[in-house]
């Protein structure tokens, strides 16, 4: 059978579900070990993982505070529920019109319950910010997004949450992945998910080869065993970086689709590779 893999209240491009099983596989990790993720984005890997002690770290502010949020009890799945049978009514309603008063509205407040809503109700589930950090992913056009199933769904992603976070003692924090490595304690274990060298930019996580040889650098002087999640090839090109910046890794792949995209012809089959600094 299958192992169930938990989905996050929070989607994001690139998001790890489908290759859950496989890292958890293969990790060096135990429950007494400190688990260190210095790029959370949906936090899908950590979150199945239920380490006892983490740190997830991102540069997007909305993703960490959307989650300390649920941390300090001002959101809770009860909150969830009322926001988003609330928020979806005025959206059957007003259609897009009501999504652009929203997204106008997070721009200016940022409450991490109108980042959720957006994320659910933009299209095809992107987050991605402008040069002025605007959140600017147009409307999906589906005014009866928020149906009594689809509320319940995301509600019980965030009890999931909840309950997680009253079992183990994780922290959110909203750093440069630089500073999170650094602060790794002894007996950590640092899973990397960074943006994708050559695929992808948005601009709290706009990355080029100098990031990535950084990244490189601080996990070898770290000493800490490590994980790396990447894109090996598609049917286009391969990921040149998989055999210069990371040639000293050991490497499995697995074939991957990804359903978020900005277009149809960006979600298209990719070899995933996942990288280690010991054997696998």
């Amino acid at each position: 059978m299958a192992e169930k893999v938990f989905i996050p209240p929070i989607k994001i491009q690139g998001i790890k579900t489908k290759i859950v099983p496989l890292i958890k596989e293969n990790l060096s990790f135990d429950q007494d070990t400190f688990w260190i993720e210095p790029f959370m984005g949906s936090g899908v890997v950590g979150f199945n993982v239920a380490p006892t002690v983490a740190v997830f770290a991102d540069l997007n502010p909305h993703i960490i505070s959307f989650y300390n949020s649920i941390k300090n009890g001002t959101i809770t799945s009860h909150i969830v529920r009322q926001f988003l049978e609330e928020q979806g009514k005025l959206l059957s309603e007003k259609d897009g019109e009501y999504y652009y008063e929203v997204r106008e509205r997070f721009n200016s407040k940022h409450d991490p319950l109108d980042f959720l809503f957006l994320n659910r109700a933009c299209f095809n589930g992107m987050i991605r910010f402008n040069k002025d950090h605007q959140f600017n992913v147009p409307y999906g056009h589906k005014p009866n997004r928020f149906s009594k199933a689809y509320v319940t769904k995301v509600v019980n992603q965030v009890k999931h949450i909840e309950q997680l976070l009253k079992d183990n003692s994780w922290t959110f924090v909203c750093q440069d992945f630089l500073d999170t490595i650094a602060q790794a304690p002894n007996r950590s274990f640092i899973y990397c998910d960074p943006p994708y060298i050559g695929r992808h930019v948005d601009y709290y996580d706009s990355w080029d080869d100098q990031k990535e040889a950084l990244l490189r650098d601080a996990l070898v002087s770290s000493n800490k065993s490590f994980m790396l999640s990447t894109w090996d090839h598609n049917d286009y090109r391969n990921n040149e970086y998989i055999n210069t910046t990371w040639s000293f890794c050991n490497k499995i792949t697995k074939e991957h689709f990804y359903h978020v995209g900005a277009s149809e012809k960006n979600r298209n089959p990719m070899v995933e590779a996942i990288l280690t600094n010991y054997d696998i």
